[in-house]
């Protein structure tokens, strides 16, 4: 159990997951570092089609992320994607960074 904002839950507190590394690889691939150590390799292709990501089939746009508070944006923060997302979804893969 653990207390937070005076709420009690129940469970162990699981600490909230940010990406500590990024970079951005050929084809769309983004490598991503995240602070429980992990590192996973995102593939960005099936999001390009969705509105908010159009902007990142620019591959000069696509290459400039960032990361901000744990965050990986571009376009100073106007385009973003949660960390959570990128590690559900992202393959174990080793890539030297």
């Amino acid at each position: 159990m653990y207390i937070l904002d005076g709420i009690a839950y129940a469970g162990n507190r699981t600490p909230e997951l940010k990406v500590s590394g990024v970079k951005p690889m050929d084809n769309y691939l983004l490598w991503v570092r995240f602070n429980n150590g992990e590192a996973k390799v995102f593939d960005f292709k099936p999001l390009l089609e969705k509105s908010a990501f159009i902007p990142l089939k620019d591959i000069d746009v696509f290459k400039g992320v960032y990361i901000d508070y744990g965050i990986p944006v571009w376009n100073d923060g106007d385009i973003d994607i949660s960390p959570e997302y990128l590690y559900e979804n992202g393959q174990n893969e080793r890539i030297t960074a």
